[in-house]
């Protein structure tokens, strides 16, 4: 069930009119820096380019056309789209937006926030009706923007924060406790942890919190972790787990961020010689259907990330207006006990 809480309404947006008075220019000289049209000095495109950013000033390029009938855009911020969970997502808002006038434009940040940010105000200035987004952390600009726009705003994918409007997804930090804690009543003692180096990947971070918090809480600690010098990936799955084998050959169980690189760790078993789940459990996290395909199905949690995009599309749907109560939808998670752990 959603639940609420309060929040005052955004204040009106800033006009071209406030960024040049704080700027210290005319309104023309403001609009050829919006514009980037004719010669401007630095410092001048400085000023003006720092007072947009204080006052979250967003040109409106849509004037005369989407804005006069009111956008059937909603921007959709995405941190990848190799990563199939993401697809997924946006495989449940375009279903819930295809017998609608509304139409997705898709934006990926490569989990990068200054990325995000940089997106989020190229696509504010085509005045969309909605904007979507992955989580709850974003650069204070980006944050600001999302507080003071008219659009309605949903965050996905996470629900362990305090939302814009609306954030629709599990919590993270429950689903490492769990993890931690269905392993642990399966008998496995001696835990290595094979993580990958997006540093902003907050989820993963939460996972993460969560599983230590099980572990500690029944008088065990991670052995062993090992963290990938790159993005994941199924190779980076397979020569992280090598690495913590190589050191510390006494684990019995090694939990992963994600699928791909829990698939990763299954294929070095397989060349090492070892014995999934009776010589070593291997734990992953999406459910992913490859990852259920396997003659041994992978020990996983399902997030569902198909009902995660269409539940948040759908809630925009109910109103263009953005209601002064914030919403927060928990979809939930299942552990898939599978073969692997």
């Amino acid at each position: 069930m959603p639940r609420k809480r309060n929040t005052r309404r955004s204040p009106d947006m800033p006009t071209l009119a406030d960024v040049a008075r704080l700027a210290g220019v005319s309104e023309i000289t403001a609009s050829r820096v919006v514009r980037a049209q004719g010669p401007i000095a630095d410092p001048t495109r400085l000023r003006v380019l720092s007072a947009i950013a204080a006052l979250g000033y967003i040109p409106n390029r849509a004037a005369g056309s989407l804005a006069s009938a009111g956008s059937t855009l909603m921007s959709v911020l995405l941190p990848s789209l190799s990563n199939i969970v993401f697809p997924d997502v946006l495989r449940g808002i375009h279903t819930a937006l295809t017998q609608t006038a509304f139409q997705p434009v898709i934006g990926v940040t490569d989990y990068d926030p200054l990325i995000e940010e940089r997106i989020l105000i190229s696509f504010l200035s085509w005045q969309p009706a909605a904007v979507i987004l992955a989580g709850l952390h974003h650069t204070p600009v980006a944050r600001r923007y999302l507080e003071q726009g008219r659009f309605r705003v949903a965050e996905l994918m996470d629900i362990d924060g305090d939302p814009v409007d609306i954030a629709v997804g599990m919590s993270h930090r429950q689903a490492g406790y769990e993890t931690g804690r269905h392993l642990i009543q399966r008998g496995y003692r001696r835990f290595g942890y094979a993580r990958h180096n997006i540093l902003t990947d907050d989820r993963a971070s939460a996972r993460y919190e969560g599983l230590c918090t099980s572990l500690q809480e029944a008088g065990l600690s991670l052995i062993a972790e090992h963290r990938y010098p790159g993005p994941s990936s199924t190779k980076a799955g397979r020569d992280t787990l090598e690495i913590l084998l190589s050191a510390h050959s006494e684990l019995d169980v090694v939990i992963f961020p994600n699928d791909d690189m829990a698939m990763g760790g299954i294929f070095h078993c397989m060349y090492a010689g070892i014995t999934v789940r009776e010589q070593l459990g291997i734990f992953g996290f999406n459910g992913l259907d490859i990852g259920q395909a396997m003659p041994m199905p992978l020990s996983t949690i399902l997030s569902k990330r198909f009902l995660i995009g269409k539940t948040a599309a759908e809630k925009l749907l109910e109103s263009r207006e953005r209601p002064p109560e914030k919403t927060i939808i928990n979809t939930g998670f299942d552990i898939i006990e599978g073969a692997t752990a």
